[in-house]
């Protein structure tokens, strides 16, 4: 019977088992390794739910079409198949489900499963470089603005430019200022230039 789960478990990514969970097959997605320049493949691998445990009806009719028996007839021999797998947990044995991963118990009496190691989906890595296009252009949103990154790039220069050429216009008021200080304190000293002086005279004793 393995033969059948095994194929049923790979063709619909889920085989429940009464009174105990579900395996599932979950897809990794493909991942980038920018560091080896590569683009690693999907991979798959197995997880356990104990949480739903009721086969579906596909599943009772896709085994009695492999071992060529009576719905009820598939029924009964899954049953007591899933008895006995579910008897060896219970007695503290781990069942092990070859080429899938072993459930057991854990000191809490909660049932583990241990995967098996991942899938081989038959995938190889393939070479992959980042490109980066400078002159390419694409929308962002900046603020309540949709601006393309050229016309941002030129935003900014520009904002950039205007900053460092406005520095001037900053000395010249200060110097401005700093004439209008010191022509104010020539005519109220009678635009004398010795009024830059201390002209405090002290008594000689």
């Amino acid at each position: 019977m393995m033969e059948e789960l095994n194929s049923y478990l790979l063709q619909h990514k889920s085989i429940s088992i009464p009174g105990l969970g579900t395996i599932y097959v979950e897809r990794i997605p493909a991942q980038s390794d920018f560091v080896n320049k590569q683009l690693l493949p999907p991979a798959y691998h197995y997880r356990f739910d104990k949480y739903f445990d009721a086969p579906d009806k596909d599943f009772f009719t896709y085994l009695a079409s492999k071992k060529e028996v009576a719905d009820y007839e598939a029924i009964r021999m899954y049953n007591d198949w899933a008895y006995n797998f579910r008897n060896k947990i219970s007695l503290d044995h781990p069942a092990e489900w070859r080429g899938v991963g072993k459930l057991s118990k854990d000191v809490y009496g909660e049932v583990v499963f241990e995967p098996a190691s991942t899938l081989n989906s038959f995938l190889s890595a393939i070479p992959a470089e980042r490109v980066i296009r400078s002159n390419s252009r694409h929308k962002m949103l900046v603020g309540d603005k949709e601006l393309s990154n050229v016309e941002m790039s030129d935003y900014l220069q520009e904002e950039t430019h205007v900053e460092k050429e406005s520095w001037w216009i900053y000395a010249l008021i200060i110097c401005a200022l700093a004439l209008v200080i010191i022509f104010f304190h020539f005519y109220r000293n009678n635009m004398s230039v010795s009024s830059f002086g201390n002209q405090q005279t002290l008594p000689i004793r």
